[in-house]
């Protein structure tokens, strides 16, 4: 029995493993590659150059691959590259790169993207990442590893959002978000860290006092970026879990959300 429904329309340069299915309606274009074990639900339309690993799952009505509608794009060859075991839900739409940037667009392994969310043309989203429904990015945003954006959350181009970072429903962000960083609001206020998150992933009690007492000398203490970061140079030599937090701040191009 084929995996492959016959009203799906596949484009014989298409690279698909063994075991893929693929559901009524999809369209597969040119330049596409597909791991095994990935479902492709009914109409979907995935265009190339696209490259998907293993254990992916795709919903129905996702555009995944297209062009980016970036007035600079004039149909270069760009790419979309998909880890592992993603799941992405129904309606979202996901962009290729353009030359004037990286030339591709990455969503890493094990992310959960959820429905009409979006992914704009270089971002980078790394693993275990959510992005809930509605959740818009613009072109060139970078997502670190375990970022949950709540529904409705938009960041504008070129943001940063730090690794184990949180966003609540409705967020506008405009400047990069530190790690572990909780924001809430239009625009973008920081408000706290995301300790509840750090819990659940088996953060020890001492890395997250570490973190709270870190929070506070970059949010409550008045200091500059630069003062502050001079004070958490010490704890950030004793705790990488400091460190990662001192360096999303240190690395930041845009200027922070405070």
């Amino acid at each position: 029995m084929s995996l492959i429904d016959p009203r799906a329309i596949i484009d014989p340069s298409a690279v698909l493993a063994a075991d893929v299915e693929v559901g009524p309606w999809s369209i597969i274009g040119a330049g596409v590659e597909i791991g095994e074990g990935t479902v492709i639900g009914p109409h979907v339309i995935l265009k190339g150059p696209t490259r998907i690993g293993k254990h992916n799952r795709i919903y129905q009505f996702s555009s995944v691959g297209e062009d980016t509608p970036d007035m600079k794009y004039k149909g270069e060859e760009t790419r979309l590259v998909i880890g592992d075991h993603n799941i992405i839900r129904e309606g979202v739409t996901i962009h290729r790169g353009t030359v004037q940037d990286r030339a591709e667009t990455t969503l890493g392994d094990h992310n959960l993207v959820m429905a009409y969310a979006h992914i704009g043309h270089d971002s980078v989203i790394g693993n275990h990442c959510i992005l809930v429904n509605n959740t818009a990015l613009a072109g060139h945003v970078h997502v670190d590893d375990w970022a949950i954006l709540s529904g409705f959350t938009l960041v504008h181009q070129y943001c940063h959002i730090g690794a184990h970072s949180f966003s609540g429903m409705g967020t506008a962000i405009g400047k990069d978000v530190p790690a572990f960083v909780t924001v809430f609001g239009n625009p973008a206020e920081a408000r706290s860290m995301n300790f509840e998150g750090m819990r659940r992933r088996g953060f020890s009690e001492e890395a997250i006092h570490a973190l709270r007492r870190a929070y506070k000398v970059v949010y409550r203490q008045g200091l500059t970026v630069d003062q502050a970061l001079i004070q958490l140079a010490e704890p950030a030599a004793a705790f990488p879990e400091v460190a990662v937090f001192r360096d999303s701040i240190q690395s930041s191009t845009r200027g922070i959300t405070r």
